[in-house]
């Protein structure tokens, strides 16, 4: 994996391919996951593809076409109203996305059960989503035009997503009933929560605020004996006003226990405050 990414860090023209093959499978994964748990089971979790779950249901429209009509209008008025350069990419998965509905139409739903289609669908959808985000791009849609309206009413933009979602869930209600845009509701949660596990990844580490008189023992045996760097802030006490450097390291989950028992041998009146680390960059964690 690091090899790939040197490869298309160096490599331009390979970087751009990777981001429209990124961009082209979480399309097609979004679709699917569409076809086969959210629209066969009537979960309109919010975006374009809720709406034309719903019009699929009153009118008998084509969800593709649907999903065509709203996605490239929106993606022209972005451009024309936002002033933004959102390129190819995402005018390709704009596309892209409706075509693979479109294609995968005739397959038979993987489950006829509300709740599960909205949990594998809110999963599918995530990952989708995620795979796309990581390939510098966005399918448009809904997501456009929230940014539309962020721009000339002054809401802020998770705001403005919140209204539009929860609009499309509430005609979902109506539509069809209650229960149907409770599912939607959990849809919406496991799609974003899917989101930021493609974004960040599983990996967890933790950071760790060390406050001691022993400071120096403390940064020895973090640096030998668990092998992790130590960053040192100049700080002072705010009752006392007296300068208390704090130490601070990032290690990994697996080595927190290590860490602490350490600090508690060196120090057993040391001040330490922990904190999850979503995603750490740089000599030792991910490089990128």
């Amino acid at each position: 994996m690091n090899r790939i990414n040197h490869l298309t860090e160096t490599n331009p023209k390979l970087r751009i391919a990777a981001d429209y093959l990124l961009v082209l499978l979480g399309s097609a994964i979004i679709a699917i996951s569409f076809n086969v748990f959210l629209l066969p089971n009537k979960v309109a979790s919010g975006g374009v593809s809720g709406i034309s779950t719903i019009l699929k249901s009153v009118l008998g429209l084509e969800p593709a076409y649907v999903q065509w009509a709203f996605n490239i209008p929106l993606f022209i008025a972005g451009v024309v109203l936002l002033g933004k350069h959102y390129g190819v990419k995402t005018l390709a998965g704009t596309i892209f996305l409706p075509f693979v509905v479109f294609l995968t139409k005739s397959w038979e739903p993987w489950t006829h059960d509300a709740l599960l289609g909205a949990l594998f669908g809110g999963i599918g959808v995530g990952l989708g989503l995620g795979i796309v985000f990581r390939g510098n791009a966005s399918t448009g849609g809904t997501d456009l035009a929230a940014q539309i309206i962020n721009k000339y009413t002054g809401f802020t933009l998770g705001r403005c997503i919140v209204m539009i979602d929860g609009l499309i869930v509430l005609t979902a209600a109506i539509v069809f009933d209650i229960e149907k845009a409770l599912y939607a509701l959990i849809g919406l949660y496991v799609t974003s929560k899917t989101i930021d596990l493609v974004q960040i990844g599983f990996g967890r580490s933790k950071m760790a605020m060390i406050i001691t008189d022993k400071q120096e023992e403390v940064r020895e045996g973090i640096l030998k004996k668990i092998d992790r760097g130590v960053t040192k802030f100049s700080a002072f006490g705010g009752f006392t006003d007296h300068e208390r450097p704090v130490l601070m390291c990032v290690v990994d989950q697996t080595e927190f226990t290590k860490l602490k028992q350490l600090v508690k041998s060196l120090d057993p009146s040391a001040f330490v405050v922990v904190m999850d680390a979503a995603e750490v960059l740089g000599e030792g964690f991910k490089r990128g």
